[in-house]
């Protein structure tokens, strides 16, 4: 009697002092992703087109613009962003950014049309489409959890990205929710010749076709930050091919 006493008192000293396992950078993402939706959700999503306002943030101000987003599976991209310059005295801007999968190529009013090359290309080939979370897998992207972080009056799981080739991302998931909230990249800017912390915060998640979807997206870094309101979203669509191809 006093031996299987004894032993159970053992076993209840054991359950108290070992932690509880880990939870790994995997299991926290597929919990992500049945927050957002689930998988099932996601591989229904073959086209997506975004409508919305853009809020570009100047030293002169705020610079009201439109924003059109249109992504096709695999991996394709376009992003068309027009806004009138004129209180900064540059005129109309327009910028039109095109990605097949492979290549990519923007039509810019304002610094002139070029190819897309480098990280920009790299981040570009990573992103992902319908979600990074989703593919990180198939792309040989490297998950690895790095722990919790206080975040908005909350905690936040922080979980490292690490591509072949390309940018690392630190994307951060809400302990609560497990929506992701926030991802930091590190991206090299040409023009400044430097590489620069890029942090995108994900806002007004609101449930489209059984997915929970950002409405808002407000990013900011040293060179730039402007705020992303979506007023529309459609999935499953059809979508010009020639818009993601240099014209």
């Amino acid at each position: 009697m006093k031996i299987a006493m004894r032993s159970a008192l053992i076993m209840v000293v054991l359950a108290v002092a070992l932690p509880a396992a880990a939870q790994t950078a995997d299991e926290l993402i597929e919990k992500s992703i049945a927050a957002m939706g689930g998988r099932a959700a996601f591989a229904k999503v073959k086209t997506r087109i975004m409508s919305g306002t853009i809020t570009l943030n100047t030293p002169g101000g705020d610079i009201p613009g439109t924003i059109e987003i249109q992504n096709a599976a695999p991996n394709k991209a376009r992003m068309l962003i027009k806004a009138d310059l004129t209180a900064l005295g540059a005129g109309a801007l327009e910028i039109d950014q095109r990605f097949d999968g492979q290549t990519g190529y923007v039509l810019d009013t304002l610094q002139g049309n070029r190819e897309i090359t480098g990280n920009q290309l790299d981040n570009m080939r990573n992103a992902g489409f319908p979600h990074a979370f989703v593919t990180y897998k198939e792309m040989g992207f490297t998950a690895k959890l790095q722990g919790k972080e206080t975040l908005g009056g909350g905690e936040a799981y922080v979980i490292e990205f690490a591509p072949a080739k390309g940018s690392t991302v630190r994307h951060y998931i809400d302990a609560k929710t497990l929506l992701p909230v926030r991802s930091v990249t590190r991206i090299n800017v040409p023009q400044m010749n430097a590489d620069i912390d890029q942090t995108t915060e994900l806002l007004d998640y609101r449930e489209v076709d059984g997915m929970k979807v950002p409405f808002q997206v407000a990013s900011s870094s040293s060179v730039q930050s402007f705020v992303v309101d979506i007023t529309k979203i459609a999935h499953n669509v059809p979508v010009d091919e020639k818009l993601f191809v240099k014209p």
